[in-house]
C-alpha cells in the first residue's frame, strides 16, 4: 500500500477511530521501546570498549534485538504522526502540519542513529579493509560508534520534544480532549527538551519520567476514550467555514 492511499484512508477514517488507532499505536510503541532497553541492559559497559566489543559478540542476537525494537520504535511513531496530523487539523492545520514536521525529522535523525548500532558489527567482525588496525583500535572504534548512536539518538528526542509541545497546544485549544491532556503534554515536551541542556545526562531520570507520564496518559484516554466525536465535526465545520469565508474575508480587508 503506498504512503498516499495509507493518508487517504486514514483520512476518510472517523475521529474516533482514528484517536483508538493512535492509542493502539503509541501502546505498540512503548513495548518494542522497552524491549530495546531490556535486550541492550549491561552490554554497553561505560568507558571499557573492550569489556563492550566482548559482550556485543557475546550477545549479538540480544543486541540486533534492541535494534529491531527501536526500528519498530520508529515505524509506530511514524503512523502516529500521520494520525495525529488528521485528528488534530480541525483545530489549526499550520500547527498540525509543523508539529508533523518535528516529528518525521525526530524519526528520520533516530533512524540515522540506529546506523550506528549497526556499524560495532562491521568493525569487530574484522576482515581484509580492518585487518591495519590492533584489536584495541577496533574495539574504540566500536564503542565510538556506540556513543555516536547515544547523541543522534538524543538529539531525535529533542525533535519529539517539541513535537510534544505542539500537540499539547493543539489539545488545550481543541474542544474533543480534556485540557488537561494538553498539559500533560507539554510538560512531557519540556522534559524531552532538557536534552538540549549540558547537564542532560544527569538529568535523563528525571526528563523522562515526566515525559512517559504524559505521554502515557494521552495513550490511555485515546484507548479507553477515543475523542468527542460530536465536538470534533462541530470543530471541524468551523474550520471548514473559516478556511471558506477567509478569500471574502481578505477581500473586504483589501477594499
Amino acid at each position: 500500500m503506498s504512503a498516499a492511499v495509507m493518508m487517504e484512508r486514514i483520512a476518510d477514517a472517523s475521529p474516533r477511530f482514528k484517536a483508538r488507532m493512535a492509542g493502539v499505536c503509541y501502546l505498540l510503541m512503548f513495548l518494542p521501546g522497552g524491549l530495546a532497553v531490556f535486550a541492550r541492559r549491561g552490554l554497553v559497559v561505560q568507558g571499557d570498549a573492550a569489556a563492550t566489543a566482548t559482550n556485543i559478540l557475546a550477545h549479538e542476537t540480544l543486541f540486533r534485538l534492541g535494534l529491531a525494537g527501536d526500528l519498530l520504535v520508529i515505524a509506530c511513531y511514524i503512523a502516529v504522526t500521520a494520525l495525529f496530523y488528521e485528528l488534530f487539523k480541525p483545530v489549526n492545520s499550520s500547527v498540525s502540519l509543523t508539529a508533523a514536521f518535528f516529528s518525521l525529522v525526530g524519526c528520520a535523525i533516530q533512524g540515522l542513529a540506529c546506523a550506528f548500532e549497526l556499524a560495532p558489527f562491521v568493525v569487530l567482525g574484522g576482515g581484509q579493509p580492518l585487518s591495519v588496525f590492533k584489536v584495541e583500535q577496533l574495539q574504540a572504534q566500536a564503542y565510538m560508534f556506540l556513543k555516536l548512536y547515544g547523541q543522534v539518538y538524543k538529539v531525535g528526542l529533542v525533535f519529539f520534544g517539541f513535537y510534544c509541545l505542539l500537540i499539547g497546544y493543539l489539545i488545550l485549544r481543541s474542544t474533543f480532549l480534556p485540557r488537561l491532556l494538553g498539559v500533560m503534554m507539554v510538560v512531557a515536551g519540556l522534559g524531552w527538551l532538557t536534552f538540549l541542556l549540558p547537564l542532560a545526562k544527569n538529568l535523563s531520570p528525571y526528563a523522562v519520567a515526566p515525559a512517559a507520564l504524559g505521554e502515557g496518559l494521552l495513550t490511555l484516554w485515546l484507548l479507553v476514550k477515543g475523542v468527542n466525536a460530536q465536538q470534533w465535526k462541530e470543530q471541524a465545520r468551523a474550520a471548514q467555514r473559516w478556511r471558506s469565508d477567509l478569500p471574502s474575508n481578505l477581500d473586504s480587508i483589501g477594499r
